[in-house]
């Protein structure tokens, strides 16, 4: 799996596990379709923003610039998850309560993507 594979992967599960283990993110519906839907529509407005504002490493990077792009990331998903907090209920069922939310959210996605940008096949590394 290539790089933007491994981001859009790491945006997914980490959308994911944010919406279902913060308590500040609601998914209003009860039925089971709607909540996925809801997830589905924050994991592409996500990805769409972060593919159009690309932040962070493309590869194995040392942990003084890890962190700085893990930094910079985080502020754009913190905006990105506020702007999430503004669109749920206009397109979905989801709500978002909190600035806290927003910035658990945040690292837990950020977190995720950048764990998954730094796990690179040793047969990858060979070939490049």
């Amino acid at each position: 799996m290539n790089d933007q594979g491994r981001r859009r992967v790491g945006i997914l599960v980490g959308v994911g596990l944010a919406c279902g283990l913060l308590p500040g993110i609601a998914l209003a519906s009860t039925e089971t379709l709607d909540k996925a839907l809801a997830v589905l529509m924050a994991v592409i407005v996500m990805t769409i923003i972060n593919q159009l504002i690309f932040v962070g490493p493309s590869g194995r990077v040392p942990l003084p610039a890890l962190l700085a792009f893990g930094l910079a990331g985080y502020v754009q998903d913190a905006l990105v998850w506020w702007l999430l907090s503004w669109l749920g209920p206009k397109l979905g069922n989801m709500q978002v309560e909190g600035l806290g939310t927003i910035l658990l959210a945040a690292l837990i996605t950020r977190g995720t993507v950048l764990l998954l940008s730094q796990l690179t096949p040793t047969a990858e590394t060979a070939e490049d």
